[in-house]
């Protein structure tokens, strides 16, 4: 079955709609995000670093944990023309955090802009995020529309597999 965000993109988004999921961050995942940005920063990688900075273990990259809103995007065809992002408060390996995107603003030629919000497991805020961008409009829907019927290859996370909480 087709991701629930990918038919509401196909359905229109409208202003106030809500898209949470959550994700789980491993150390393999930082190691990779640091081999593929070369961000090889200690804070990542060196206990030393990490007690020195007062951290209780190394952290995962800010920009990682961020790229949760790269899910959403990707699901609706959100072309990005900004973020911005302030991170408040460390995610370490094993950390459940919960994304909660809201479309706040759709004018008519498809600019749109969204917030995000980032929850750990304890529902302490570790970041947010403000993004501007555009929204697929008519042909683009039916081009996403088509690639549903025809079982979606491109796109890994189906109904089943989308660790999808809720959406409204």
């Amino acid at each position: 079955m087709a991701n629930p965000i990918r038919i509401r993109a196909i359905n229109g988004l409208t202003p106030g709609d809500v898209f949470t999921f959550q994700r789980t961050f491993t150390r393999k995942e930082t190691l990779l995000f640091g081999d593929m940005t070369r961000d090889y920063n200690p804070v990542h990688y060196d206990e030393r670093w990490k007690d020195e900075k007062g951290f209780k273990g190394l952290i995962c990259h800010g920009l990682l944990v961020g790229s949760m809103i790269c899910e959403f995007g990707g699901q609706v065809g959100w072309l990005a023309t900004g973020m911005s992002f302030k991170f408040i408060s460390p995610v370490y390996f094993g950390d459940t955090i919960q994304c909660a995107v809201t479309i706040t603003k759709i004018e008519a030629e498809g600019r749109a802009k969204a917030e995000a919000v980032f929850i750990n497991q304890d529902e302490k805020q570790v970041c947010y995020a403000n993004m501007t961008g555009r929204l697929p409009m008519t042909k683009e829907k039916d081009i996403l529309s088509a690639m549903v019927k025809e079982g979606d290859p491109s796109n890994q996370l189906t109904d089943e597999q989308y660790p999808l909480i809720d959406y409204r």
